[in-house]
């Protein structure tokens, strides 16, 4: 089965990309190098297509107390204009995908991933209310595009017809013109770095992708592929579903209690969540390394020789000068300062020290 195109697909194919298959779309993998794309992102700035995510709006008289029942955060305090991470889950405390909740005049829009797509449509479809909700599916119609790094603003502000992107606060947005394109602009990313994210229809991705590319590249701008935004977010220490999330794993072990809000009334996986919250048997830790041992997904990690755990994202964090990884390990393990192990290869003697420490492994300065 061939891949779906984003509707950038040729233009990164002209920029040298090199394109791979995720998630059922044709993604770019990296223009130069992951190394080269990263170090944009952290110093100036990275243009990333991610058109492949999935929008779905919602509206109708009902929209909130179906949101409330389906999410685990409180949309209930989202005033227009603003916007909240939160996770789906089932009713075991596994998480169905994490996601975006944007508040408009007139509903809300998700932003879900592009991997978990069908089955999040299927899990909002299934509960919906019988009247009351009105939920479009606006993937395929919608693009993408995240611009990140100290240098973003310097170099959208002067493409945005009326206002400055600066005023829009951290997990806000608002309606733009950018490139005669109406987009939203919502100051949110998965990098670490200040930034923002630009959606608006399809047919217009290549005006908006041009005019900040152009207006960029003097300032030091890169296109930015799926390689970068994998190390980027790894030091910034954010979660990966379908990798250290998934429906086996639940938010309070993976570390995203803060999101799940217990005190807002019934919803979706709420009591097997007050038990994790009340007993909490692992935890989501990161771990440091040497520069010379790269962990991987799915690699043990040892305490005393004995596997306790497994990694589930690992690389070279290039902004923090080592090896790095993230994984769960038993709540009695997961204090910083611990020292474990991970089994770098095959060979059962093959392994690495690594430490717990403190998550995230990068904060932009001034953050």
């Amino acid at each position: 089965m061939s891949e779906l195109e984003v509707p950038l697909g040729e233009t990164h194919r002209h920029l040298g990309a090199r394109m791979v298959p995720f998630a059922g779309y044709a993604m770019p993998m990296q223009y130069v190098s992951i190394k080269q794309e990263h170090e944009a992102v952290r110093q100036r700035a990275g243009l990333f297509d991610v058109s492949h995510m999935g929008e779905v709006t919602l509206e109708g008289p009902g929209t909130l107390a179906y949101l409330q029942e389906l999410v685990t955060n409180d949309v209930s305090k989202l005033a227009v204009g603003r916007a909240l991470y939160s996770v789906m889950c089932r009713e075991d405390g596994g998480i169905v995908d994490d996601l975006l909740v944007y508040r408009d005049p007139g509903g809300y829009m998700c932003v879900i991933n592009a991997a978990r797509q069908e089955r999040d449509l299927e899990w909002m479809r299934d509960h919906l209310p019988r009247t009351g909700v009105d939920l479009v599916d606006r993937s395929r119609e919608t693009f993408l595009l995240a611009i990140q790094g100290p240098r973003a603003l310097e170099i959208l502000e002067p493409l945005v017809e009326e206002g400055s992107p600066g005023d829009i606060r951290y997990y806000h947005h608002r309606p733009g013109t950018v490139a005669g394109v109406p987009v939203r602009i919502s100051r949110t990313g998965y990098t670490g770095e200040d930034g923002f994210e630009l959606y608006g229809p399809a047919e217009a991705a290549a005006l908006v992708w041009d005019a900040i590319y152009h207006r960029g590249q003097p300032l030091g701008l890169l296109p930015a592929g799926l390689g970068a935004r994998d190390t980027l977010r790894l030091e910034a220490g954010l979660r990966l579903y379908g990798q250290d999330i998934d429906e086996s794993t639940d938010p309070i072990s993976a570390g995203l209690g803060w999101v799940v809000k217990l005190g807002k009334g019934e919803f979706l996986g709420a009591p097997a969540l007050r038990q994790a919250a009340a007993a909490p048997g692992r935890a989501f830790v990161g771990l440091r390394l040497g520069p010379r041992q790269i962990a991987r997904p799915h690699q043990a990690i040892l305490s005393s020789g004995s596997e306790v755990g497994r990694v589930t994202s690992g690389s070279y964090g290039f902004t923090v000068g080592t090896a790095i990884a993230m994984g769960y390990v038993p709540a009695g393990l997961s204090a910083p300062g611990t020292e474990l192990e991970i089994r770098i290869r095959q060979d059962p003697e093959q392994v690495a020290a690594a430490t717990v420490v403190p998550l995230p492994f990068y904060r932009r300065p001034g953050q």
